[in-house]
């Protein structure tokens, strides 16, 4: 009988260098993957001017558009406009969400404050936006205040709506689960309902989020000297269609930032998650 000698088997680790390697590789190709579809509509729009397939009087190319957003830059003017706006829809978010949290916690979990409550903020919901133009330029000025309460009005609905209707969706069982580990009022609400609506919450929060910036041009027509939506109306007013395709342009890309700063700072409270497309 002859002995056999032990088989040893190697396996591939990975060090640190590669991992961080293959961490940047992966951050790349979804860069580039996310930025793919505007770079070839950009290179179309410039391709379609040049053909004279658009007027370059009324729609004017991306590389003119670039041109006047350097132009804004190097001058201070567009930093200028961008903080003010990003400070206005953020004081406004904070300003709308955090009542919209609370009180739609209340009628999702009570249902007597839904019965009593509901009713009116869905009839409220439903009033347009502009339509608080004038009331609030009454109570509050044509100054911060009356732009602020504008933008935290479109927030609050949104977030309100999400919250509440996340409560109501919890499955039932969940909480009956709860309920025979005996558990019950604060600790029910932590650890069974806050996660179970949690991830419906930031839905609601980036909704409200982008209403918010959508709001905010309404806002800052009221009177406006500074913003991104004081660069639309000068745009409008002097004939400078370049310049209000940069500022909406702006809009999308400063939009789109502080999205992705709200998904990057709840992500941490969503790792427990086993969903479908967390690999993606």
């Amino acid at each position: 009988m002859t002995d056999l000698a032990p088989i040893s088997i190697k396996t591939k680790t990975e060090t640190p260098r590669s991992v961080a390697a293959s961490t940047i590789l992966g951050v790349s190709v979804k860069a580039a993957v996310a930025i793919a579809l505007p770079v070839v509509g950009l290179l179309f729009w410039e391709i379609a001017v040049a053909a004279g397939g658009f007027s370059g009087r009324l729609m004017p190319p991306p590389s003119r558009v670039a041109m006047t957003l350097w132009r804004l830059w190097k001058s201070g003017d567009l930093l200028n406009h961008i903080s003010i706006t990003t400070f206005r829809v953020l004081l406004g978010f904070i300003i709308g969400a955090a009542p919209a949290t609370i009180t739609g916690a209340i009628t999702g979990y009570f249902g007597l404050a839904r019965r009593l409550v509901d009713p009116s903020l869905q009839a409220l919901r439903s009033i347009p936006s502009i339509a608080w133009v004038p009331l609030f330029i009454l109570w509050f000025g044509i100054f911060e205040a009356s732009k602020v309460a504008l933008i935290a009005v479109g927030v609050f609905f949104p977030v309100y709506l999400g919250v509440s209707g996340a409560i109501l969706s919890v499955d039932r069982k969940i909480v009956e689960v709860g309920r025979i580990f005996r558990l019950s009022g604060f600790a029910l609400v932590s650890r069974v309902m806050l996660p179970a609506v949690f991830p419906a919450y930031v839905t609601a929060l980036r909704s409200g989020l982008g209403l918010g910036w959508m709001f905010v041009v309404a806002a800052e027509f009221m009177g406006a000297s500074e913003g991104l939506g004081y660069l639309l109306v000068d745009g409008q007013q002097l004939g400078k269609p370049d310049q209000i395709m940069a500022a909406i342009i702006t809009f999308a890309v400063v939009g789109k930032v502080t999205d992705s700063v709200l998904l990057g700072a709840t992500a941490p409270f969503l790792t427990w998650q086993d969903s479908y497309g967390r690999e993606g």
